[in-house]
């Protein structure tokens, strides 16, 4: 199902999923081209564990072509961190974590009234109606509330040629009776909360609160009702009932005119939400508008500022967009413009230059893990066109360019390449080194396959003996790993000599684990004695370069590919990349080994979850 028709191209990266997530329902739509929606779906959230489910289940569903590699949620929830908790629902969940399981580009989490205010100003005639009031300013502040299961309040701020949308729990503010009616109203919500909010009265639950609170003001006696009921008599001419959406529709004025003058939103004020456009005429000759302008003194000025209800189908959708364009585009702007520099230059590339390009815009993460080589076949070009391209960008080669996509599409530190000089000083040079090594860290991070470190934690748990091979510098890692791994009460061995190496895997069979580390892969005394231990029947596990002749013949794969071309700090960074390694298997043997009853290995084996800093006998753990 689409929203309109197709004028416009289709985004370069693909398909971008655009969400809203309440309380109570999950929607969904594919945006291909700006404006252009497809495949609207509903869900209800009692249906799913989680946000990452229910994305699944609707990906799974939807029909379209191209991996979707940037999405965007817009949910009923404060947006404070990584770690979200739903207010109106037990749904907790990580960003970083759920993009990385979606394996989406980038994920976007907004509040719902937030996304909701960016799409005010794409809102046609058709999609909102007006009640009172008159003309909008304008560039002028917008403002925006609706009863749903909450109350959502936002605003929307011009700034020269763009807007920019309030994160506002405004709904939550103390509520302020207006007159007897509606301090009788406040007095019996004190008998159940001892703070009463806007929400509490002006939300979709509350119009059954207001319903019990007149009828005890009334000295009647009715029964449970929730609001669709009530409405429904309102409608059907019952006094109480038509009371209470009276009663309802004045407190949301109230609170509709704090937000005006709050705010300024001589723009406009908009109502969304979904109990509005339910009410119907009900809303309409309510007392909403009469108690807005009731401010005293300043009830000339609100006469002047319209209010409109909201009645497009899915307005979210709209500002999520803006959202996630806006996202992206600064992305972009970042790490010296790189992907604004493509498109500009697009025209301007030959046509085999054009498929690198393109390769790039769909495929940017997966490009920063493959050598020139391997991107010159997907691209079906030469390696020197993969380079001229690389250069045509400004980048002095593909690990200038490489680095320099990371950070744009990383966008959460203010990491950036520098090559260290001779002459350098020791402010320039530090910041240098720690720079490029966090960049490549964050790189690690973002290729790092769960589902092969899951293998190699089984494989490592399972083991009947554990042998770590590293020459050179890596010999320093293999035996921090034996240092860590045999705390486990396994045999565990570290190997850095060339004939030790070839000796003693000539002595392994099957049940017994190789871990090999090699920043190259291309050693010839490594590479040999691991073909002994494979051909015993063992296990090999490398920590290696992708696709170099040690990754090739080894059992499991964990890839540290970096984009340094100074020699000696290749090996400098490729020796923390397979320490990290190190620690994430020996975490997730550690995890393995406890489980769910508590410690089952060897002494000091759960040390890891807990980063301890000793070993249990009163001396310091090693560096």
């Amino acid at each position: 199902m689409s929203s309109g028709v197709r004028n416009n191209p289709p985004h370069l990266s693909g398909p971008r999923l655009l969400a809203d997530i309440g309380g109570t329902n999950a929607r969904f739509a594919l945006e291909i081209s700006p404006g252009d929606l497809v495949e609207i779906r509903d869900y209800a959230c009692d249906d799913y564990a989680g946000v990452p489910e229910v994305i699944r289940a609707y990906l799974d569903e939807a029909d379209h072509a191209e991996p979707v590699q940037h999405a965007a949620i817009a949910i009923a929830n404060p947006i404070e961190g990584d770690e979200i908790q739903m207010t109106n629902r037990d749904w907790h969940f990580s960003i970083e974590a759920t993009r990385r399981a979606l394996r989406f580009e980038t994920l976007l989490v907004v509040n719902d009234f937030t996304a909701l205010a960016m799409a005010l100003p794409y809102l046609t005639d058709a999609q909102k109606h007006k009640i009172g009031g008159g003309e909008p300013r304008p560039n002028g502040v917008l403002g925006l509330l609706g009863p749903g299961t909450g109350v959502g309040v936002s605003g929307l701020i011009p700034a020269g040629d763009r807007w920019i949308a309030l994160g506002s729990e405004g709904g939550h503010t103390t509520f302020s009776p207006a007159d007897e009616r509606e301090i009788d109203v406040l007095r019996y919500a004190w008998k159940h909360f001892p703070h009463v909010s806007f929400e509490r009265l002006v939300a979709g639950p509350g119009m059954a609160l207001v319903y019990h609170a007149l009828a005890e003001r009334a000295g009647r006696r009715v029964a449970s009702l929730e609001t669709p009921a009530i409405v429904k008599l309102a409608q059907s001419g019952d006094v109480l009932a038509r009371e209470t959406v009276d009663c309802f529709c004045a407190m949301l004025g109230t609170l509709a005119g704090n937000v005006a003058v709050s705010l300024g939103a001589v723009g406009g004020v908009y109502l969304g939400g979904g109990v509005i456009p339910k009410l119907g005429k009900l809303f309409e000759d309510s007392p909403f508008r009469q108690r807005f302008e009731a401010k005293g003194r300043f009830e000339a000025y609100l006469k002047k500022i319209p209010t409109y209800i909201i009645t497009a189908d899915h307005p979210a959708f709209l500002g999520t967009s803006a959202i996630l364009a806006e996202q992206l585009g600064t992305h972009a702007a970042g790490a010296g413009a790189l992907i604004d520099r493509l498109h500009r230059l697009r025209d301007r590339l030959s046509p085999a230059e054009q498929r690198v390009a393109e390769l790039t815009l769909k495929q940017p993460r997966a490009l920063l893990a493959e050598p020139v080589a391997e991107i010159a076949r997907l691209a079906r070009v030469s390696q020197p066109t993969v380079i001229r391209f690389c250069r045509k960008l400004g980048c002095q080669g593909l690990s200038d360019f490489k680095l320099k996509l990371a950070s744009a599409l990383t966008g959460t530190l203010p990491v950036r390449h520098g090559q260290v000089h001779v002459g350098d000083t020791a402010a320039e040079f530090s910041a240098k080194v720690l720079d490029n090594t966090v960049s490549s860290i964050l790189q690690m991070r973002e290729h790092l396959d769960a589902r092969t470190v899951e293998a190699a934690v089984t494989l490592l748990d399972g083991a009947r003996r554990i042998e770590f091979y590293g020459l050179g510098n890596s010999g320093v890692i293999a035996q921090d790993a034996h240092y860590k791994f045999f705390r486990f009460g396994k045999p565990t061995i570290a190997y850095g000599d060339p004939y030790l190496l070839q000796a003693s895997a000539g002595l392994l069979g099957e049940g017994d684990v190789v871990v090999a580390i090699s920043a190259s892969g291309r050693s010839t005394d490594l590479n040999r004695a691991v073909d002994i231990a494979l051909t015993r029947g063992a296990k090999v596990i490398a920590l290696t370069a992708r696709n170099s002749p040690l990754a090739r013949k080894a059992t499991l794969v964990l890839p540290n590919d970096h984009v340094e071309t100074m020699g000696a700090h290749v090996t400098m960074i490729a020796r923390i990349l397979h320490l990290a390694a190190i620690d994430v298997l020996a975490v997730g043997v550690a995890i393995r080994r406890a489980g769910p009853g508590g410690e089952t290995a060897g002494e000091g084996a759960l040390d890891w979850l807990g980063h301890g800093s000793g070993q249990g006998d009163g001396t310091p753990a090693a560096a």
